[in-house]
């Protein structure tokens, strides 16, 4: 994505496309920005790839070529619900997010993205999945143009930056011993819970109580049934018998909860190895550790 100012010359534009990493030889690139003609440069924000030439990319720039112009952006949120997302693409390309959240649902679709990605696996079919493409559009700010404004076209985008980020990790995650599946799953949850920097603290302990074949005990996952986010749930929705209920119910549940981004996939493999089983965050957001459950119960306090 290149953001070309009004006003830009050619020796200007050289230099912001030699950052965004677009441009292979420099000096060849300012000898052909002063001779190629490039006489009616065009501002605007445009959707480019290394593999073009820097004559192509020169050209689109000058004749400020449609297809390759960026007409709307949007944010896919880190810890934001598939539904959320709906919402937010729904604003910006001609569809209702209920009608995009169907595609998502679409079991012939799924399938077809399934033999694309490596990552993709009938692990999302699953019978108690809410929405299976949950946590698996990676949380990033994406920009439309003629060749994404559908939907699968957008679902894609959201899938090869992904595809990206995994097969960046590919090795750590196999030697995790979890499926992509079940780490995303578990980065979700961490996601929900903890800022940034408390992270691999939080997924340190949820380690420990999956290593004990203790409950989860999130809350967050508890929200994520009734597609809320609340610190105040209720006695019957804490006794929900829904499988994503990890209060009542050992183990992960059977998918993400949200959407995540690549430092919390990180704090989730690089979990912190220490023995709390309890944490719980004060009004100033600061987290404390706990080994036991009185330990916890004075935090509490």
């Amino acid at each position: 994505v290149v953001e070309i100012p009004s006003g830009s010359g050619a020796s200007a534009i050289v230099e912001i496309l030699d950052e965004a990493g677009l441009v292979k030889n420099k000096f060849c690139a300012k000898v052909n920005s002063r001779i190629g003609g490039y006489n009616d440069l065009q501002a605007n924000t445009y959707i480019l790839s290394p593999s073009m030439s820097f004559k192509e990319i020169m050209t689109i720039i000058n004749e400020g070529t449609f297809e390759y112009i960026s007409k709307e952006s949007v944010e896919v949120k880190d810890g934001a619900r598939l539904q959320q997302v709906a919402e937010a693409v729904s604003e910006q390309l001609p569809y209702t997010a209920d009608e995009i959240l169907e595609k998502w649902s679409d079991e012939e679709y799924l399938k077809q993205l399934i033999d694309k990605y490596w990552f993709l696996t009938d692990d999302i079919l699953g019978k108690d999945i809410m929405y299976p493409l949950e946590g698996y559009l990676y949380a990033d700010t994406y920009f439309v143009t003629t060749d994404n404004s559908d939907i699968e076209g957008f679902t894609e985008m959201c899938l090869d930056r992904m595809d990206e980020v995994l097969s960046e990790r590919k090795d750590a995650i196999e030697a995790s011993g979890f499926s992509v599946h079940e780490l995303l799953t578990l980065t979700s949850i961490v996601t929900k819970e903890a800022t940034a920097e408390d992270q691999a603290g939080v997924a340190g302990v949820f380690m420990n109580r999956l290593d004990q074949g203790m409950s989860l005990g999130s809350d967050v996952t508890v929200c994520y049934i009734f597609q809320e986010d609340r610190v105040d749930l209720k006695v019957s929705q804490l006794e929900s018998t829904n499988p994503y209920n990890t209060r009542k119910y050992a183990g992960l549940p059977p998918g993400p909860i949200c959407q995540v981004v690549g430092d919390a996939i990180d704090a989730t493999l690089n979990y912190e190895k220490h023995d709390y089983l309890f944490f719980i965050a004060d009004e100033q957001g600061i987290v404390r550790y706990s080994k036991d459950e009185a330990g916890h119960e004075s935090n509490i306090d």
